[in-house]
Formats: structure tokens, C-alpha cells, sequence
């Protein structure tokens, strides 16, 4: 929709891919004709370095949790500063700055999420997704679950009114 919408107005799309987008411009016009299509649609351009970095390890982050079974074969942190080419420090000190929330704690967030969406396809069992997403056991699940929703995995089962997040959104 995006690519769509930044080609009819006749400018120059060289890439898009998730959370990026490189343009080419040929005027100032064209720029402020981008910023209307973005904040139409949500979106909004990133100027900040450290804004830049934050959404870089929200999209590595959603990444990860985008391949099931979760498969980090290091530590979430070395898998970030690999990622990004960032020392891990300096990564956890501007996302926790930029989004008020350490990358762990937004992490377990979007975890709890990708939760919502495998208990709403109704696939698998509570044991099977906890071992999707890398739970050492289904009461680490339950008790982070809890603590983020208020409600217990079969509550939230048996609800009516399936209740998420868009990634984007998520803080």
C-alpha cells in the first residue's frame, strides 16, 4: 500500500523492506508529499540516531520472534549487537531511554503477544507454544503471561473478546 501510495506521487522508490524505506528525491516538495503519505497511513519518518536505533532492534526483535521455533542460539544481546553492529551497552541504554522499557522487558512483551496470536489460532497447546517460544517451562509462560495481561492463559482462552496489540504499539 505504502509503495503504491510514495509511487504516485512520482517518487523514486529504490527499497522497501521491514521498517525501511530508501527513496530517492528529486525536490523538498517530494519530502513533504512522503511525510503526508506516512502520517496518513501511521508511519513517521525517524531522524534521530537513536531513534533510528531503537526501531533497528525493534524489527530485529520482531524478527526473531517471527521464526517459530524461537532458535536464539546466543544470548538475546549478542544476537542484538550482531545484528545492529552495535556494542549491546549502548543498544540497551538508548532503547531504555527512547521507549522507557528495557529490551527485555519489550521483548517479553512482544513475546506475550506472538502468545495471544498462537492461543487464537488455536494450533497449539499451552506446553507446545510455551516450547515455541522458548520457554524453559509452561509455568514461566503462565507467570509472565499473568503479569502482562492480568489474566491466566485459559482466561484468556475462554474470553469472547480476543484482546491484542499491534507490534507497533507495543510499550
Amino acid at each position: 500500500m505504502l509503495k503504491n501510495e510514495i509511487e504516485a506521487q512520482e517518487i523514486e522508490l529504490q527499497e522497501i523492506v521491514l521498517g525501511r524505506v530508501q527513496l530517492d528525491f528529486k525536490n523538498e516538495k517530494q519530502i513533504d508529499k512522503l511525510k503526508v503519505i506516512l502520517q496518513i497511513n501511521g508511519f513517521e519518518l525517524i531522524n534521530s540516531v537513536e531513534d533510528k536505533l531503537t526501531e533497528q532492534v525493534k524489527i530485529q526483535l520482531i524478527k526473531i520472534l517471527s521464526n517459530l521455533p524461537l532458535d536464539l542460539n546466543e544470548k538475546l544481546s549478542t544476537h542484538l549487537s550482531q545484528k545492529v553492529h552495535q556494542d549491546y551497552s549502548r543498544l540497551s541504554k538508548v532503547f531504555s531511554s527512547t521507549e522507557g522499557v528495557t529490551v527485555e522487558k519489550y521483548f517479553i512483551k512482544l513475546k506475550i503477544e506472538k502468545v495471544k496470536e498462537l492461543i487464537q489460532t488455536q494450533e497449539e497447546n499451552f506446553t507446545e507454544i510455551s516450547q515455541l517460544l522458548g520457554y524453559s517451562h509452561i509455568n514461566h509462560l503462565s507467570r509472565q503471561f499473568k503479569v502482562e495481561t492480568g489474566l491466566s492463559l485459559s482466561q484468556y482462552k475462554a474470553e469472547q473478546r480476543k484482546v491484542r496489540n499491534p507490534l507497533d504499539q507495543i510499550v
